[in-house]
């Protein structure tokens, strides 16, 4: 992955999502068009800290986020997600 230029807003994370489950654990291969969108992913880069409300999370970090949280972008040929701190559920 090539270095990111840019500054994210305060309060906001970049995540790469991890790719969605392709196979079952049975063996069944899943169609692209059945796929769920992946709810996993590891942090890229963080925004500053909001005035009342400081940055819990750090680049390196895998996180859970809610199914319709952020915005999708494609930066460099690779696919990102942008939300909010407060979209992630949980910090593995």
């Amino acid at each position: 992955m090539s270095t990111l230029k840019g500054k994210i807003l305060a309060g906001k994370v970049l995540v790469k999502p991890q790719a969605a489950e392709e196979k079952t654990s049975s063996g069944i291969i899943i169609p692209d068009s059945a796929q769920e969108k992946p709810l996993k992913g590891e942090v890229v880069l963080t925004g500053t800290d909001k005035k009342d409300e400081p940055m819990e999370v750090k680049p390196g970090d895998v996180v859970l986020y809610g199914k319709y949280a952020g915005t999708e972008l494609n930066i460099d040929g690779e696919d990102y997600l942008l939300i909010s701190q407060n979209d992630i559920l949980y910090i593995a």
